[in-house]
């Protein structure tokens, strides 16, 4: 699938979710879910390499999904974001990473 299709079922999704939970969408609302996010998917990478309370120790096994399952939802917040903003991460991504077109020399 591609990335722009992925950006756009994502926001459908996203933006569904929000209209259910009367929640408005907004610039800063984006951001503070995406630190959200990256928090919970940092729990999870904690808890993943056992570098937390043994109490909270997983599986192997559950702890992976746990984990591809945060970073599943940073992943789908920044595509939603760059949805809202009318980037597209596909050649952004190619642009900075890929060819370094946009990498000062």
């Amino acid at each position: 699938m591609e990335i722009q299709k992925l950006q756009k079922q994502a926001s459908r999704v996203f933006l569904g979710n929000l209209k259910r939970d009367n929640i408005k969408i907004s610039d800063d609302y984006l951001l503070l879910k995406l630190t959200e996010e990256l928090g919970e998917f940092t729990q999870s990478f904690l808890i993943h390499k056992k570098r937390c309370r043994p109490a909270k120790y997983l599986s192997i096994q559950i702890s992976k999904k746990e984990l591809s399952k945060e970073l599943s939802d940073v992943l789908g917040l920044v595509l939603v974001i760059a949805e809202k903003l009318k980037i597209d991460v596909e050649e952004a991504l190619v642009k900075k990473w890929i060819t370094r077109e946009w990498i000062k020399k």
